[in-house]
């Protein structure tokens, strides 16, 4: 017999039921996860305690310094308790594969839910709100004083569990504004120092562009924008509003000129790759666009139609790009750096996305103990991971497809692939993954950025 309508409406309530709990199942989890990371930061704090003594008894037991090197080794630039902050921090990153930067908020978060906020994260545990409620509650507390924290998150957990986490922020940003000791002219002032443009890649080779600013100069943006928008309509115009403020933006951005007069006659670069028998309509093959990825093969060649030149990238050992030249010098030369740059696209720590135009090229194994300058020996690192590989347990090795095997202090391993594989003719076996102990890679221990050999 069919069920009736009441029955198949109750059966529908029990697939609600059970998504709520599978919910609240996340939320007890999240509150798991916030205490074992807790728990790693502190254990990590007592580790670097007895890193910083180690680092005292043996500098009282050490030869004196003189001129900054002690025994004619550099001294580091960063001592034993900021070395095992950057390494658990890292190595964190790595294990939950979240971005360095996630992942230092992770652990403040984590650190405020179990000391701070205590009923926040009761109702976490208890699946009443998730944890994009209690980041709602959390954004809002961390600027307000200590004795205030109680009575704003008993106020706001009241009606949480009932609230979507858009309202949630809204009445925890009021409430804020209304308990928050300090001004807000004065929060203003030191908000505005956070100001930023970010660069964001979406499906079907679009991409945003997300400002961030004063609220008035924001949106008076977004109104010039309208306003200049709706000039454009007419009867003969099909774009819709929305369509004509992203076209306005676009031709304000490319080539409009500030007051000063920056901007004028400046563009953006852009780097592509188009396969060649998509270059000549023989093939549909997408273009890779760097920093971003595939686009449309119309897109690649309309872009490689505008280029004033091609740069050759190495598809097989006899197109000639330079793929190493060993110790007759330091400098990488022009040829190899255009490889690695499409080789890597961006810094090679696992996760991070700076571009390879913003990085260093870091030797592998260090010049300095006969590392090479060729192609498997070298890659983009950002200065802060640059610095990390310098000045922690942290090591790298190549593999043969140009992807990066990073080894962390504690010995577990992590990967980074390159953006490109560039296949590259077989070589020397290279030496183990872990070279020799080094000093500092600081400006005094690298040689000069010249063509010449350094001199040493």
């Amino acid at each position: 017999m069919k069920p009736s309508y009441r029955e198949q409406l109750e059966r529908l309530g029990r697939h609600f039921d059970a998504i709520r709990e599978t919910q609240a199942e996340s939320a007890r989890v999240d509150a798991r996860l916030a205490e074992q990371v807790d728990q790693a930061r502190r254990f990590a704090e007592v580790l670097a305690l007895d890193a910083v003594q180690a680092a005292k008894d043996k500098a009282r037991e050490g030869p004196p310094a003189i001129s900054g090197v002690t025994a004619g080794v550099p001294r580091a630039r960063w001592d034993a308790a900021m070395v095992a902050k950057r390494e658990f921090v890292t190595e964190l990153a790595c294990t939950l594969r979240l971005p360095v930067r996630s992942t230092e908020t992770l652990i403040a978060e984590s650190q405020t839910l179990m000391n701070e906020l205590p009923a926040t994260r009761a109702a976490l545990q208890d699946g009443s709100i998730t944890y994009r409620h209690a980041q709602a509650i959390m954004n809002q507390a961390w600027s307000l004083p200590a004795e205030a924290l109680a009575g704003f998150e008993e106020a706001l957990l009241k009606s949480a569990p009932h609230l979507t986490v858009a309202n949630l922020k809204y009445k925890a940003r009021v409430m804020r504004e209304r308990q928050h000791p300090e001004s807000i002219t004065a929060r203003h002032q030191k908000s505005v120092a956070d100001r930023k443009v970010v660069f964001e890649p979406e499906p079907d080779g679009m991409a945003s562009l997300y400002w961030f600013d004063s609220a008035e100069k924001v949106k008076a943006g977004y109104d010039r924008l309208t306003v200049m928008g709706m000039s454009l309509q007419g009867p003969n115009e099909t774009r819709a509003l929305t369509q004509l403020r992203a076209d306005v933006f676009e031709d304000l951005i490319l080539d409009g000129v500030t007051a000063s007069g920056v901007g004028k006659g400046i563009r953006g670069s852009v780097h592509v790759t188009v396969p060649v028998m998509t270059l000549l309509g023989h093939s549909e093959e997408p273009g890779h666009l760097e920093g971003y990825g595939p686009i449309d093969p119309d897109t690649a060649r309309e872009i490689a139609a505008r280029a004033p030149g091609f740069i050759r990238v190495l598809i097989h050992p006899e197109t000639g790009v330079v793929l190493s030249v060993g110790r007759t010098r330091y400098k990488v030369p022009k040829e190899l750096r255009r490889y690695l740059r499409v080789r890597d696209e961006t810094c090679r720590w696992p996760g991070c996305r700076r571009a390879a135009t913003q990085c260093d090229i870091d030797h592998t194994l260090d010049w300095q103990f006969d590392g090479l300058t060729e192609h498997d020996n070298l890659a983009h690192l950002c200065p802060a991971d640059h610095a990390l590989k310098s000045e922690t347990r942290w090591t790298y090795m190549h593999l043969s497809d140009g992807t990066l095997k990073w080894t962390s202090p504690t010995g577990r391993t992590f990967i980074s692939e390159p953006a490109t594989i560039i296949r590259a003719p077989e070589r020397r076996p290279k030496p183990g993954p872990h070279p020799p102990p080094r000093p500092s890679s600081d400006a005094r221990s690298r040689p000069p950025e010249a063509d010449e050999p350094p001199p040493f």
